[in-house]
């Protein structure tokens, strides 16, 4: 049976650093010009909490701001994110089409799950063309819950998965991959923390890594039925 691949998209697919420190600069900015900020923008803390869901991005940078101006930097910061996608300005991480290419060719389906706002993936997927390989990209915005987990399930239950594995760089898609049965597959790239990769199934250094990974798990576990 053929093998399904969750990826994850922030620091995973897409090199959102590339893009992060310019677009949290002008939202701080902006904070600033409303005369709701005056330090310096905490792009490290962005850093650290890279992964989770949204509402908890914003309560950490602005922890003693109204939900209102929280809701008012999340849409300005998405904006500015976006359009820096739509002008070049972000990359793939090396060899995200090779690997593509390859699990398409062994006819293995692909998907994304992401904490990431629709519009702001749906950018991503338009810019680098990802619809010529990935069946379905699904946001956390889908899940009332915000969990990542309960996505990856739904992914799972929507497309009759039974053999999958995630791959992704914090501990939400660890656990995304654990709270459903499936193989854990941590990246060691930008955002990711090493206590966090710990817990993950296997680790990769580059994406090229999963041709070999994927191709001795499925065959060991084909062997016996299943693969998970």
């Amino acid at each position: 049976m053929p093998s399904s691949l969750i990826f994850d998209m922030d620091g995973t697919l897409f090199q959102t650093n590339k893009i992060l420190e310019l677009a949290l600069d002008e939202t701080f900015a902006y904070l600033t010009s409303l005369n709701e900020w005056s330090n310096e923008t905490p792009l490290q803390k962005y850093r650290e909490i890279m992964g989770v869901p949204l509402p908890v991005v914003w309560e950490t940078l602005l922890p003693t701001h109204s939900n209102e101006i929280r809701q008012r930097a999340n849409e300005f910061f998405h904006d500015k994110l976006i359009a820096n996608i739509n002008n070049g300005n972000g990359a793939l991480y090396p060899h995200v089409r090779e690997v593509f290419d390859y699990l398409k060719e062994t006819g293995s389906s692909i998907f994304i799950a992401s904490n990431g706002q629709v519009e702001y993936l749906n950018a991503i997927v338009n810019y680098y063309n990802f619809d010529v390989w990935v069946t379905e990209t699904f946001s956390i915005q889908q899940i009332q819950t915000q969990n990542k987990a309960d996505l990856v399930n739904f992914i799972l239950n929507k497309y009759n998965i039974e053999h999958a594995a995630v791959v992704g760089d914090r501990l939400s898609d660890i656990h995304a991959a654990k709270s459903n049965g499936l193989m854990a597959i941590g990246c060691r790239f930008d955002f990711s923390q090493e206590d966090e990769l710990a817990q993950a199934d296997a680790i990769i250094d580059d994406l090229l890594e999963l041709r070999t990974l994927i191709s001795d798990k499925m065959n060991t576990e084909h062997e016996r039925g299943s693969w998970k």
